[in-house]
């Protein structure tokens, strides 16, 4: 027993010993990297110049086939639009077997099949592989190419870009690089509704026949099958498949930086809010020595929460949800820098400002050891990580092959990344993090943040939203004498007159609109300062809003959650019968100028908020409104929900839109008036 206690006693002090030799106030020193090692997939090649790798990997009874097209960046010109619609026709069956066939044995099949122009996927449980790699072989080489099919998806790609027309994001990235890489650059080049119309059928037959062909295709192929397997697969299904005779590169250099560094700015009068891009074109490819070092210094600029960009413009200032940079690597010679975010109107030159001052800080101020450590643990996990997939290992084989790199770059790959240093880390900022000699891309609306912008000091070039030079945009005139109390009044008068609206103690409007295969409606119920709004679907109910002038909540399922008090503050401008008799009550309306809405002029009426705000357009003619739009902004970002309001009728001398259009997700919803009801019908009951 004694024996046993001084055994105890001896572990004890051992422990405290050790224990006292621990700082635990310094992060423990990070141990070597682990040493990776990579098996490499077998290799081979068909006659007619298909490189075929394969991973096998017996875990799951699945296999996937990935082929890639290694054609370049290709230049269409005024025939912008030709890939996209190929890729959209490509898997829409074969010349043998019709489209519905072909896409229910898919189906069947339980497996996955798709193509892009340059590209194709498929996936199927192991057992199914020789028939999924024979219908993936017979759409590439033999696809079901039609007319009929071509108008259909010229039609779709028309359709969406119509949609993206007023979409700050689609137009800030289309500018964006076509201002840093030239129209003329296959990245720069971007595709219109003329390009889209430019293109025939036959040039779509005649790019498939050139360009999707074996000569430098990969096919990677993961998962529960063997290399004999698919050589025997690769042979019966790919190996017809005619090369090209001809083939041209469009490898070309982008166009060069400015001289100094500009706000670039595109005017959208509907933006709510900024979208920021500074841009610059760098020279740098995957095998460079800089490369490693370009990671861990983007990572700390802009690559991840705790970076510089985000903790200034989201933390510190609050004037966004996310701030991000990235540097592209091209073997193509078009490598690119961007600092990007989207902020509020009224911080858009502040924005701005700090922006570039975080890329002047790391660029001249050291970097302190914990920020390069936490960098380097990121990728160190995510590399790790990414190595227990098999796809990972293919992936890396073909980046091997297709970026000329060598054979031990993936094995060497967390050794440079831990070698990187803090003055590797400054070095390589000033290289590629040129911000002097950058383009500031803005897009926003010009009459909110222009006076601002201009007084950072920063030169400001104006551009349309195809990224031609233009004029600055000049202030909406309005006429003398109009101001934001003669606007509302005029719709009052025109939707009935002061005293038939003032007979109104309540009303019910409900509209009706299809939409997912579902009928939805929306009904309102309003009496004076209090705004019930009920969302069913088939029937059924959904949710709801309650706001009063007490109180704002939200109804669901049963349950009952409030809304957050700056919010209802702001909402009760919509609590009541008429939301221009609420606003002309409250005097907070702004006359922000004029607008078309749908060919016609309309004063825009504005109605300022700390999370809602409301803009409302009304028909400078007929003092009717035409459009209205809800802006809520929370966390730095802004959603903006409108309406297009058309063909007013009247209802026991009151007029009201009978439509309303509003999009969602890309889809135009139609939602009709179906019923209105005043002075009765509404009870207490429905604001509680």
């Amino acid at each position: 027993m004694k024996t046993k206690i001084v055994s105890l006693i001896v572990l004890f002090l051992m422990s405290v010993g050790v224990n006292a030799q621990v700082d635990r106030s310094k992060q423990p020193t990070p141990g070597p990297a682990p040493k990776i090692s990579i098996d490499k997939p077998s290799e081979f090649k068909l006659n007619n110049g298909l490189t075929v790798m394969v991973v096998e990997n017996t875990k799951l009874p699945r296999v996937s086939y990935s082929l890639t097209l290694d054609n370049g960046p290709i230049k269409e010109g005024d025939k912008a639009g030709l890939t996209s619609l190929l890729g959209s026709m490509l898997g829409n069956g074969t010349t043998t077997i019709p489209k519905d066939e072909f896409n229910e044995e898919i189906d069947f099949l339980g497996a996955t099949l798709f193509y892009g122009s340059s590209s194709a996927f498929a996936s199927s449980l192991s057992k199914y592989a020789d028939r999924i790699v024979e219908l993936m072989a017979d759409a590439a080489i033999n696809p079901l190419l039609t007319e009929e099919e071509f108008e259909k998806e010229k039609e779709k790609l028309i359709e969406n870009l119509k949609s993206e027309a007023k979409s700050v994001d689609a137009i800030a990235g289309r500018v964006g690089s076509a201002l840093a890489y030239g129209k003329d650059h296959p990245y720069g080049e971007f595709i219109t509704e003329e390009t889209i119309n430019n293109v025939t059928f036959q040039d779509v037959v005649n790019f498939h026949k050139t360009y999707y062909v074996p000569n430098k295709a990969y096919m990677v192929v993961v998962g529960d099958i063997t290399v004999d397997q698919v050589k025997e697969q690769m042979n019966t299904h790919f190996n017809a498949w005619p090369k090209s005779l001809e083939f041209e590169s469009f490898v070309s250099t982008p166009a060069g930086n400015v001289q100094f560094t500009q706000i670039n700015f595109v005017d959208m009068p509907n933006a709510v809010q900024s979208n920021i891009t500074l841009t610059s074109n760098v020279d740098l490819e995957m095998g460079d020595k800089d490369y490693h070092a370009v990671l861990i210094a983007n990572k700390i600029l802009g690559g991840g929460f705790e970076s510089y960009l985000n903790m200034n413009l989201r933390e510190e200032h609050g004037y966004t949800y996310g701030a991000r940079s990235s540097v592209s690597a091209s073997r193509f010679g078009a490598s690119r820098f961007t600092a990007s975010t989207a902020v509020r109107n009224a911080v858009t030159d502040s924005a701005v400002v700090e922006t570039l001052k975080e890329i002047k800080r790391i660029k001249n101020e050291p970097v302190d050891a914990e920020a390069i450590t936490n960098a380097k643990a990121k990728y160190v996990g995510d590399f790790v990580l990414a190595l227990e997939r098999p796809q990972t290992i293919a992936s890396y084989a073909l980046n091997i092959k297709l970026n000329n790199l060598p054979d031990d770059f993936y094995e060497t790959y967390l050794a440079k990344i831990n070698a990187v240093t803090s003055d590797d880390v400054t070095r390589v900022a000033n290289k590629y993090f040129t911000e002097d000699k950058a383009r500031v891309v803005v897009v926003g609306k010009g009459s909110d943040v222009l006076e601002n912008l201009e007084k950072t000091g920063i030169p400001v070039r104006y551009f349309d939203t195809y990224a031609n030079p233009t004029e600055k945009p000049k202030q909406a005139e309005v006429a003398e004498g109009v101001t934001a109390e003669s606007v509302l009044n005029k719709y009052l008068e025109a939707i009935g007159g002061k005293e038939k609206l003032n007979g109104v103690t309540s009303l019910i409007l409900k509209y009706e609109a299809s939409a997912m295969g579902a009928t939805i409606v929306n009904e309102e119920k309003k009496v004076d300062g209090k705004l019930a709004q009920n969302v069913y679907m088939n029937g059924s109910p959904m949710m709801a809003v309650v706001v009063t002038q007490e109180e704002g909540f939200m109804r669901q399922g049963g349950g009952k959650s409030p809304l957050p008090e700056d919010m209802v503050n702001d909402m009760k401008t919509a609590a009541g019968l008429f939301v221009e008799q609420t606003i002309l009550k409250a005097g907070t309306a702004k006359l922000a100028g004029t607008e078309q809405i749908d060919g016609k002029d309309a004063y825009v009426i504005e109605v300022a908020g700390d999370v809602v705000a409301y803009k409302l357009y009304y028909d400078v003619e007929t003092g009717l409104k035409v459009k209205e739009s809800q802006i809520i902004t929370m966390q730095g970002q802004s959603q903006v929900q409108e309406a297009i309001l058309k063909e007013y009728q009247e209802y026991e001398g009151i007029k009201f839109p009978s439509i309303k259009e509003a999009e969602q997700m890309g889809q135009k919803i139609i939602s009709k008036l179906i019923e209105v009801i005043i002075n009765k019908d509404v009870t207490s009951a429905d604001f509680d």
